[in-house]
């Protein structure tokens, strides 16, 4: 069932989503092991550049400014899932004892995202998929999603040039405010169409978590990087606007996202790696945990 609906999406996105920049979507058949046919279709994108705002917060003389801008360019392809991880995907990894369960009452379907997960919830099915297949599964970083997400990607600098932190807050405020926020239901994938690289549902209303961190940057007057501040705790989560949610949330509503107004839901995609021996794959996520 589940290999089915991925067929289907597959050829739905032959027929009007897939672009020069993606390859066609790749859907696996490892001989009935229904933990390898739930793979997700693979869309891979073609290196390039894009115009990319750093991600946490950056001061000056002890006020906030805006964070930089500039050119991005990956010379790889990057390899992403053509949608979020399904809940139906996700329950496998929880019936193998990899995952910890979904909220009760979540609908296992193999149609919509799995959502109500925390960071260590996907980087946990990450894992667990790279051990299944023996090729890495990962979050992608912030840049990684903003590239996927092409003209889908919010850059979330602010108009008003105020060093005032209140009016800087406010005009934050306005702008989350405007984001429409009653279509809360879950879609069927697809439902929020395909961007240009012909990816589903990218700022739709499910956030997708990343691997990139938290981090305050003290800039001097050249505007050169004086120090750099991490908090691994809070993870980027990327959607309608870019969201710093401590990493054990679930549920960003309930509390738990540090700036902004919250995601509505949580959920995930991966990244795909090139072939890796197993070896690198657990020193990769060693240092994940670490």
């Amino acid at each position: 069932m589940l290999l089915a609906l991925k067929l289907k999406i597959a050829v739905a996105a032959l027929a009007g989503f897939a672009t020069p920049l993606a390859v066609a979507p790749l859907v696996i058949d490892r001989g009935g092991d229904r933990a390898l046919d739930a793979q997700q279709a693979i869309v891979e994108i073609a290196p390039g550049a894009i115009s990319y705002r750093l991600s946490g917060e950056f001061t000056r003389g002890g006020r906030q400014v805006e964070a930089p801008k500039g050119a991005l360019r990956f010379d790889r392809p990057v390899a992403i899932m053509l949608h979020q991880v399904s809940a139906a995907d996700y329950q496998l990894c929880v019936d193998d004892g990899a995952c910890r369960a979904m909220t009760a009452g979540t609908a296992i379907r193999a149609d919509r995202p799995a959502i109500e997960v925390s960071w260590h919830d996907a980087s946990a099915y990450a894992e667990w998929l790279s051990a299944k297949t023996g090729v890495i599964y990962r979050l992608p970083t912030d840049a990684e999603w903003a590239y996927a997400a092409a003209s889908r990607f919010k850059d979330d600098g602010l108009s008003t040039d105020s060093t005032d932190p209140s009016v800087r807050w406010i005009a934050r405020y306005v702008r989350e405010s405007e984001i429409d926020r009653a279509a809360a239901a879950l879609r069927g994938f697809g439902g929020f169409g395909a961007n240009e690289r012909g990816l589903l549902d990218l700022a739709g209303n499910v956030w997708e978590w990343t691997s990139t961190c938290f981090v305050r940057t003290a800039l001097g007057d050249d505007g050169r990087a004086l120090n750099h501040t991490s908090n691994c705790g809070v993870r980027i989560a990327e959607g309608q606007h870019r969201a710093y949610v401590t990493d054990f949330i679930r549920d960003a509503k309930a509390g738990g996202c540090s700036a902004g107004l919250p995601p509505i839901h949580l959920g995930f995609r991966l990244v795909r790696e090139p072939n890796t021996p197993m070896a690198l794959l657990r020193k990769q996520f060693a240092r994940a945990a670490s």
